[in-house]
């Protein structure tokens, strides 16, 4: 690109510059990519090896810092129209109605910042086989630097985007957006009715194998990114869908959709992550409900930006159908500045008491299962197997009552008659009772009032000593 002949006028003369406000600080390699991208950094190093590049008439290094109202020498010798040579293709010029598009987007505009109500089925940035794009309409704010943008939204996500109007303040945006300390709020329609009503879903998100980096997937191992968001209910309509508002306390592709579907309430009109369950049934429209009402980040001058989106037609019409206002989705992202309160006492007890309900139902079946060696469970116990003792005859304990004791080791058997009646003479053997199956139980300790104690031999007892003694053998 040396050459002469493909040099437009005025090339073989010095250029200077004069280093404005939304430049400084930035480095010197920077400045050229931002204002003359189509010179590359091979040339910016061998000018400033040379020292052909000058800041206030010293030589200065790509590395080196910028500062407000430093003039700049630019050499001659390189192209320095931006978008021509060095392979940097110029811009097709927009038409008349994309241009109009362009500006019908805008609810905010200022010297830092450009906000767009992006509308639902257009791509933030191009890409392959996408030709219409809010980059690419960017080139329809003119009179001065290009804008850039500093963030993105999904292509059927509709709402606030920010677009940075200088390439200083595009650096500002950034870095409140890298830090989180940017505040937004998403609407959305989701099917089922969330159990609690808020709270927060923190589970890491990585792309999913095999698609391309096209779709997220929930990922506890160590390649998931942390991904955290917010929720609460706004209203709901019946037990068919909810409105919700969605708080993205970081930023990961498609974050506020694989959330949700994770939680089992995937947003309305998601079929990529919910599939036939993120639909309803009747006229409600097909298309994805998610919309970025509302954000607020600090501006360049010091004051907070705070700007809210209109909602699509189809979003609105989707509320209007299903009873809801959206008044009272305003009044409670009212405070926005502070993040939403953790769910209460009441919401932990009712999603306690919904999840052991769930559970118990799960577990009905198999605690009814009765195979060989299964013990008997009560119906209502606990889960936990229940240990039981066993008595003498090898039957269960009775739940609640000890299981019987058997005969010391030191107190054998008895085999001989058995004693007297008491209150009366024995009868015949005959006339007896039946005798109980088993070991009769050992007792102890001193006999109760008005019953005598039976001897531990089995002979007969002795009038007035003790009972006789079998003997051994």
């Amino acid at each position: 690109m040396s050459g002469a002949n493909n040099r437009p006028a005025g090339s073989d003369n010095v250029r200077q510059f004069t280093v404005g406000h939304d430049d400084d600080g930035v480095r010197l390699d920077r400045w050229f990519k931002r204002h003359l991208p189509q010179i590359g950094f091979a040339t910016i190093s061998r000018w400033a090896r040379t020292g052909q590049i000058r800041v206030d008439g010293k030589r200065a290094a790509p590395e080196d810092r910028l500062a407000t109202g430093q003039t700049l020498r630019v050499p001659p010798g390189e192209n320095l129209i931006p978008g021509a040579g060095s392979g940097v293709r110029a811009r097709k010029p927009l038409t008349e109605a994309q241009i109009e598009q362009a500006h019908a987007m805008v609810i905010h505009r200022d010297p830092a910042a450009i906000v767009l109500n992006k509308t639902p089925g257009l791509a933030t940035q191009g890409g392959s086989g996408t030709f219409e794009h809010v980059d690419l309409l960017l080139d329809a704010f003119e009179g001065g630097p290009r804008p850039r943008l500093v963030h993105r939204l999904d292509k059927d996500t509709s709402g606030v985007l920010l677009v940075a109007a200088t390439p200083g303040s595009a650096a500002y945006f950034a870095k409140r957006f890298a830090g989180r300390s940017a505040k937004k709020v998403y609407w959305a329609l989701v099917t089922g009715i969330p159990h609690p009503s808020q709270g927060l879903i923190d589970l890491p998100l990585a792309k999913q194998p095999g698609s391309g980096g096209e779709k997220m997937m929930v990922d506890k191992t160590e390649h998931g990114a942390p991904s955290r968001t917010l929720y609460r209910t706004i209203d709901r309509a019946g037990n068919s869908a909810v409105w919700v508002e969605l708080q993205p306390l970081t930023g990961r592709t498609h974050q506020l959709r694989v959330h949700m579907a994770a939680i089992g309430h995937p947003i309305v009109g998601d079929g990529k992550y919910g599939g036939p369950e993120a639909f309803l049934t009747g006229s409600i429209s097909r298309k994805l409900h998610l919309h970025a009402r509302r954000l607020v980040i600090d501006h360049p001058d010091g004051t907070p930006l705070d700007v809210t989106a209109k909602l699509p037609d189809h979003f609105a019409a989707s509320l209007a159908q299903l009873g809801f206002e959206e008044h009272d989705g305003d009044v409670m992202a009212e405070d926005l500045t502070t993040p939403a309160p953790a769910p209460t006492r009441e919401d932990e007890k009712a999603h306690a008491r919904a999840h052991a309900k769930q559970y118990r139902k799960e577990r009905r079946g198999e605690r009814r299962k009765r195979g060989p060696g299964d013990e008997p469970v009560k119906r209502g116990a606990t889960d936990e197997p229940r240990k039981r003792a066993a008595s003498p005859t090898g039957k269960p304990a009775r739940p609640g009552k000890p299981a019987a004791r058997g005969p010391s080791a030191d107190a054998p058997r008895s085999t001989g008659p058995r004693p007297p009646r008491p209150g009366g003479a024995s009868g015949p053997a005959d006339a007896r009772p039946p005798r109980r199956e088993g070991p009769a139980p050992a007792r102890t300790g001193k006999p109760s009032a008005g019953k005598p104690a039976f001897p531990r031999s089995g002979g007969p007892s002795r009038p007035g000593g003790p009972p006789a003694r079998r003997p051994r053998g």
